[in-house]
């Protein structure tokens, strides 16, 4: 099945790790040009230049940190100067967190909530001017936001107000075509040794019985960033095993 992405431009936040570097190499295998970004130097960064030389030269790999304003202006001039204008935003950064409510302090609190929250802000508004008719806006969210955990207040907070975020710019920016959605990720098995009870507990919280992976994720990303999705907008799609 055709998803069309072939010659969609691209940003991808946080895009050498994890999802965020599944993504920047699946969009770029299917004929897109992407712009991603990540906070701090090194190898991880230098690999994913390397891969990406592989599907040409229409990608680029940049030091930004999307909690800070000014990197994010720099971000979307980048995509600006690159491509004129971006047919997708995938907002990927994001921070796990736990502490009890009676040890969280302000300064984490407004961490998690600058990260997972705040940032989105950030790269959506200097983004706004680049998105082309059609757009798609995609966040990454969590199946958590919904469902609420001990000892993780901000982090819950801070991924349901996606859905928030989510609704209300999918009517603000309907008019121009443009679609915000969010995924939301369950468990994700990042590769951490795991011991072995929690990684059978937490498997068995869902109802395919195993943890998702990076890949699990990356077909709702390309089903959204392509034209199968384009009557799709407001929406949060849960993928997470059925927990």
């Amino acid at each position: 099945m055709d998803l069309a992405i072939t010659g969609k431009r691209v940003l991808v936040t946080g895009g050498t790790r994890g999802l965020g570097k599944a993504t920047v190499l699946a969009l770029a295998r299917g004929g897109a040009k992407v712009v991603t970004c990540h906070r701090q130097a090194g190898e991880a960064a230098d690999e994913l230049s390397r891969e990406l030389k592989e599907f040409g030269d229409d990608h680029h790999v940049v030091r930004a940190d999307v909690t800070s304003a000014d990197d994010v202006r720099r971000l979307a001039a980048v995509c600006g100067e690159a491509f004129g204008e971006l047919d997708v935003v995938v907002d990927n950064v994001g921070v796990a967190a736990e502490a009890p409510m009676d040890e969280l302090s302000g300064e984490e609190w407004q961490r998690v909530i600058g990260t997972n929250l705040t940032s989105h802000f950030l790269v959506t508004q200097a983004a706004l001017p680049l998105l082309s008719e059609g757009a798609s806006v995609i966040y990454i969210g969590a199946s958590a936001a919904l469902r609420g955990r001990p000892a993780t207040a901000h982090y819950s907070a801070s991924k349901a107000a996606l859905i928030g975020l989510t609704r209300s710019l999918a009517k603000e920016l309907g008019s121009r075509g443009i679609r915000v959605n969010t995924i939301a990720p369950g468990v994700i098995d990042k590769g951490e040794a795991l011991p072995p009870p929690l990684r059978q507990r937490l498997a068995g919280m869902t109802a395919l019985g195993r943890l998702g992976t990076a890949d699990d994720l990356v077909g709702a990303v390309l089903f959204f960033a392509g034209d199968l999705s384009r009557y799709i907008t407001g929406t949060t799609l849960n993928v997470d095993g059925g927990i």
